[in-house]
Order: structure tokens, then C-alpha cells, then sequence
């Protein structure tokens, strides 16, 4: 059990990381929509995404992949209106 929950662990350090990556890269992202943040979304593009995922990932399929990822696109989005509220308290606006 320890070394299968020493695996789990390792995936989830892998997982944190890529997570970060991906929010960073939304976050750029949201910078160049002319519409960004949650009125932005592309809920297609999700779609596809998410279906995109599920072929890669048939054990969990679109059912339990679909909210897993609008957890991750959310929380992305949330981390890019913090960040940019920042911005504009460190600018003075």
C-alpha cells in the first residue's frame, strides 16, 4: 500500500505542476481575448476538450471528466482575475 500511495503522490506532485502551467498559460491567454474572464469561455472548445481528454482517458470518460475540467478551467480563470486585480492595485488604478 505505501509504495502504490508513494506513486499516487508522485502523480499528484506531476499533476500540481502541469496545473500551474496551464493556468499560467490561460492566463495569458485571457490577457489577449478582447472578452476574458468567465464571459470569454468557450464552452465548444470545452466540450472538445473534454471529449479530446476522454479519448485519451476512457476509464474516466466525459461524465467525470467534464467536471473535473470546469473545475480546473475556474479555477484558472479565478487565478487570472486575481492576478490582474493585483496588477491594477500595484499601478495605482
Amino acid at each position: 500500500m505505501a509504495e502504490a500511495r508513494g506513486e499516487i503522490d508522485r502523480v499528484d506532485a506531476a499533476l500540481a505542476v502541469l496545473l500551474e502551467r496551464r493556468a499560467l498559460l490561460a492566463a495569458r491567454i485571457q490577457r489577449l481575448k478582447p472578452v476574458g474572464g468567465f464571459q470569454g469561455r468557450d464552452m465548444e472548445r470545452e466540450r472538445r476538450l473534454v471529449a479530446g481528454m476522454a479519448r485519451r482517458a476512457p476509464r474516466l470518460g466525459v461524465r467525470r471528466l467534464a467536471p473535473i475540467m470546469n473545475a480546473v478551467i475556474e479555477a484558472g480563470l479565478h487565478a487570472a482575475d486575481e492576478e490582474r486585480a493585483r496588477d491594477r492595485d500595484a499601478d495605482g488604478r
